[in-house]
């Protein structure tokens, strides 16, 4: 039994097929099913069901994910120990980052980090809250970009950045002649929201839970992106909340529908996360530094306060 095969098990129960789980891996399938095989004859147990489409754990097989996952965290360890001891900042990372966050807040820190730490296997992947947690949990994140608080003890959560809320109107709407909007201007009814999943969603409705508005059993409509929300809004079918790194990029002709609040502006917490257990604090410190530059020049903090938690989601 390797290391080498753990990981390869791992790889399939988390893919549920063997081509995926062997490009993840970098191996030809071939290989992979072969050391798979291999360890199977060695433990005489069958792992995957290969009937099954997708692939299914059998039931001895669900006991050895359990049991591999802990062996290959415990050697990664190693190779993190010996890296925290050296000052090292490289190897691979893995970075999840939800939705509402990752198309405007990648841009402005991707270049710079990968080309101060060259030596940094960085991999992303968009994923919600909710999954970022899960495979935090499970070891295989090594860090999360996330909406914040969640308040989860086995998570460490290091603010990055508050981000003010934008509201987005046509020009025949109610509000379009106000220069600044107050929170008190705001009707639940009148806001186009993100589809259930989106944690910027609960943002919303935590937010006007913090001003005792009335929230309805049904909203107009709810979408899957802010692109579908903002053509929406220009169509006259109500309004739309935005957060302040996702208007940058609009077309100039579209920032005169965008009005900010007046102070204190409702804002989001957007953290860095990791689990507790986690060694490569190098490397999280080395990306929290090169965020905390960038956003700097975007966001000015003072200027903006948080009026509502978050739930856990």
């Amino acid at each position: 039994m390797t290391i080498t095969q753990l990981k390869y098990v791992l790889a399939v129960a988390e893919y549920k097929n063997f081509t995926a789980a062997s490009e993840q891996c970098f191996v030809t399938q071939p290989t992979l099913s072969m050391q798979i095989q291999k360890l199977e004859e060695e433990l005489e147990v069958i792992i995957f069901n290969r009937k099954k489409k997708p692939i299914e754990l059998t039931a001895v097989g669900e006991k050895i994910i359990q049991q591999a996952k802990v062996i290959v965290d415990e050697s990664n360890r190693i190779n993190d120990i010996v890296d925290q001891q050296k000052g090292f900042i490289g190897g691979e990372f893995k970075l999840g980052i939800i939705p509402t966050v990752m198309p405007a807040l990648l841009p402005l820190f991707l270049k710079t980090f990968l080309k101060k730490y060259p030596k940094v296997n960085l991999i992303i992947e968009e994923l919600t809250t909710e999954d970022i947690i899960k495979k935090l949990i499970e070891g295989n994140l090594d860090a999360g970009i996330a909406a914040t608080p969640l308040e989860i003890e086995s998570i460490n959560e290091r603010p990055l950045y508050y981000e003010p809320f934008v509201g987005f109107l046509n020009d025949k709407h109610r509000l379009y002649s106000k220069d600044k909007l107050n929170v008190d201007d705001l009707d639940i009814d009148d806001i186009l929201l993100l589809e259930d999943g989106h944690c910027f969603k609960d943002n919303i409705l935590n937010f006007c839970n913090a001003y005792k508005k009335e929230i309805p059993n049904h909203f107009i409509l709810e979408s899957g992106s802010f692109e579908t929300l903002i053509k929406l809004t220009k169509e006259g079918l109500g309004m739309t909340l935005l957060p302040y790194l996702n208007t940058l990029d609009l077309k100039e002709e579209d920032k005169k529908y965008t009005r900010s609040f007046t102070n204190p502006a409702p804002s989001r917490e957007v953290s860095l996360i990791y689990h507790k257990s986690q060694l490569k604090i190098q490397l999280i410190e080395a990306l929290k530094t090169t965020i905390d530059a960038v956003i700097k020049g975007v966001i000015v903090f003072s200027d903006v306060k948080i009026i509502s938690p978050l739930k856990k989601h």
